[in-house]
């Protein structure tokens, strides 16, 4: 699967998508840090990439409504530390086929998996 991480991940998250088998491209990879959220979101739009993130300006499913995109998944635990995000995302990968979630609003939590199909 096609994945974008945004730069606010670490690149141990891109690493286990990689190691997985999926095309991975980061933010900071393609010289997009800092850019707006519309520019970074249009980019991996145009390359068919689910995009991960923890930007709350993609929390709005009335705004990104599932089938309408490649697929989000807006990671949101209550403590983000690098060390968290990287074990919670380990935690899914080993549970979820993620290549079931193109064109949907995923949200992961600390205890939760929540997503949305088209």
């Amino acid at each position: 699967m096609k994945i974008k991480l945004d730069e606010n991940l670490p690149d141990e998250i891109a690493n286990q998508l990689a190691a997985r088998g999926h095309d991975v491209h980061t933010v900071p990879q393609e010289s997009l840090s800092g850019r707006t959220d519309d520019v970074v979101f249009a980019a991996a739009c145009a390359e068919g990439r689910l995009f991960f993130t923890q930007d709350l300006d993609f929390s709005d499913v009335r705004v990104f409504r599932p089938g309408t995109h490649p697929g989000i998944v807006l990671i949101r635990l209550k403590e983000p530390s690098r060390r968290k995000l990287v074990l919670r995302v380990q935690q899914i990968l080993q549970s979820e086929d993620i290549t079931s979630w193109a064109k949907c609003f995923v949200v992961i939590s600390d205890h939760k998996l929540r997503i949305r199909r088209p």
